[in-house]
């Protein structure tokens, strides 16, 4: 099952590596610099606005499918058809509660236009995500790596026209960013329901109401985690059109979605290790399997990875800033420098947070999820007004890192998994070296920044398995005594 992961996993990564930096660093980022901080601003602050009913799409179900079905696959039959009429009534509900709550925050006009066609785009993403819950569920790791790619690649097809194909001479407008995710996704949801329903072979859709309670009841934890968890990671921008003047909250949160979208699609491959480990550690946890090796192994590869992309950028945030964007770089890059860090911590939550998922304790991350709302709250209340878009980074990081420290100590006291103390100094050596390193690259400037920063990674690379954070004899020898299946 491991070597089935392993094998799998490799896929995921290079589909993603071929698909996400393109859409990052060719569609997005020309979007952004297109349309200016101002207009993107605004679209961030809707998009993140309408992350926060995204409780009522979902209401938890994705990851409970998702775990449910990895231990019963046989349920996917019996399930299917009613999850899906359950997923169309709470659109519904999303869509209507959306738009009201827009309403009363004081959105009019084109302003709540754009936040029906954003809301309308959550809808089907997520309906896309708990599709790919029941493939990920079934462990069908090769499918669910096409999946992951599917609607990126679709969009970046027809961003390329819009953007470089000379089909108009009128200024682009974000609604038209907007309008290539929704026709993606579309696309995306029916492939991913053909499949699912291949799978299931079931077509129909039925209205079961003791059903829906009896999920509902089940998945309760699972969507008061979600709603948290959403909230301190997009209730920053959200608070600065409150806390700043209307002349500059836009701008700010503009400047501020320069480095958070790096950083959100950076994580993109920490949640994809995610998709793929909720449904692999639930099968493991009720067969009784042994589950240190996989984690050591999956925390040991994200943890260096996303370390070597925070160190290098950290130093380098203004370059990095100036080669993306046209416009606000000082302010761009002392923002991306602070919250950078914070993928370090997201991917250390998508490991543990998602074994403590998988395990069944909801009530401990429903408790961490509350308190770094009140962190992310309090820090966005104090440093915005005096910091700008640089307080909502500061408080992400904060929430991010305390989320994440808090894991990895239930984790700990749950399974009663002791730290390895030789693989600890081997980790901060590992940091103490890559600091210095890309530290003292800033003196030579004769060096264009790029190469300094590709000859980094490699160095960090040999370092990692010089000091045996990728250790390629264990991992070898550690497939060869698992079963394929």
């Amino acid at each position: 099952m491991q070597r089935k992961f392993l094998t799998n996993l490799g896929l995921l990564l290079l589909l993603n590596l071929l698909i996400k930096p393109f859409w990052v660093f060719g569609i997005d980022r020309t979007v952004q610099n297109i349309v200016g901080s101002e207009d993107f601003g605004f679209y961030f602050t809707v998009l993140n606005f309408s992350f926060l009913f995204n409780i009522l799409l979902d209401f938890g179900i994705t990851n409970f499918n998702n775990r449910n079905i990895a231990q019963n696959t046989q349920l996917l039959a019996k399930h299917f058809s009613r999850l899906v009429t359950m997923k169309l009534v709470l659109g519904f509900l999303y869509f209507l509660v959306t738009l009201g709550f827009g309403y009363g925050y004081g959105y009019r006009g084109s302003q709540l236009n754009l936040l029906a066609l954003v809301g309308f785009n959550q809808f089907l993403l997520s309906f896309i995500l708990y599709l790919r819950s029941n493939i990920s569920g079934m462990l069908m790791f090769r499918t669910e790596s096409i999946m992951s790619v599917l609607d990126r690649l679709l969009m970046i097809v027809i961003m390329v026209v819009l953007l470089w194909g000379n089909i108009t001479t009128a200024p682009f407008k974000i609604e038209w960013f907007v309008y290539a995710q929704t026709v993606s996704y579309i696309i995306a949801l029916f492939v991913a329901y053909l499949v699912v329903v291949i799978k299931s072979k079931s077509l129909t859709i039925s209205w079961d109401w003791p059903f829906f309670l009896m999920i509902m009841r089940k998945s309760m934890p699972f969507a008061l985690l979600t709603l948290l968890m959403t909230i301190y990671n997009r209730i920053d921008t959200v608070m600065m059109g409150k806390l700043l003047s209307n002349d500059i909250a836009a701008e700010q949160a503009g400047i501020y979605a320069h480095g958070y979208r790096i950083l959100d699609a950076t994580n993109q491959i920490s949640f994809l290790f995610a998709v793929f480990l909720l449904p692999l550690f639930s099968h493991m946890i009720k067969q009784g399997q042994e589950l240190l090796k996989i984690i050591k192994i999956s925390f040991s590869i994200l943890i260096v990875a996303t370390g070597m992309l925070a160190v290098t950028t950290f130093f380098y945030s203004y370059e990095f800033m100036d080669l993306l964007y046209e416009h606000h770089i000082d302010e761009s890059g002392k923002v991306y420098a602070t919250m950078i860090f914070g993928i370090v911590a997201m991917s250390t939550s998508y490991i543990f947070g998602t074994l403590l998922t998988a395990n069944g304790n909801m009530k401990a991350l429903n408790i961490i999820a509350g308190i770094s709302v009140v962190i992310s709250f309090v820090l966005n209340y104090t440093l915005v007004p005096a910091f700008m878009a640089k307080g909502a980074a500061i408080a992400n990081l904060s929430a991010l890192s305390f989320s994440a420290l808090a894991q990895l100590w239930v984790v700990h006291k749950e399974f009663n998994f002791k730290p390895e103390i030789r693989f600890t100094l081997r980790l901060l050596i590992f940091w103490l070296i890559a600091f210095l390193l890309t530290y003292l690259s800033r003196s030579f400037n004769h060096i264009d920044w790029i190469l300094r920063i590709g000859i980094l990674f490699l160095i960090m690379l040999i370092l990692a398995f010089a000091l045996r954070l990728f250790n390629i004899k264990e991992l070898f020898s550690y497939l060869e005594t698992r079963e394929l299946s």
